[in-house]
């Protein structure tokens, strides 16, 4: 069973960048057909994906944060990072990291809160 874990800081000031990290234990994040999104879901709001890494390395986002969004990846600690830039308090959320083969959408992890302030 694959679980995911969020880490990162619960605050962060206005125009920072925001760092949240997602680790990966039960598959490697290099399996092929295996995408690895991050999620968000502002308070009184629906979900939001913001973007996904796949098997390969490859990153697609959302086209309404894309100018402010990057997700990385380490192979070797089994990890994805997401970089969201000058964050405005609009980005308070709860941060979710979530994985899907091919069409399946998998396991997500617990999630975490993200206040921005400013």
């Amino acid at each position: 069973q694959v679980q995911l874990q969020e880490s990162g800081p619960g605050l962060v000031n206005v125009s920072q960048t925001l760092s949240l990290t997602c680790t990966v234990s039960g598959a490697s994040i290099t399996t092929d057909l295996h995408y690895w999104n991050w999620i968000r879901q502002p308070p009184g709001k629906g979900l939001e994906w913001m973007g996904v890494i796949n098997y390969d390395g490859d990153t697609y986002y959302s086209p309404s944060l894309k100018s402010r969004t990057s997700i990385s990846r380490d192979t070797s600690k089994n990890q994805f990072t997401l970089h969201l830039s000058s964050v405005t308090p609009e980005d308070t959320a709860v941060y979710y990291c979530q994985q899907r083969t091919g069409a399946i959408w998998g396991s997500w992890g617990q999630g975490t809160q993200v206040t921005v302030s400013s």
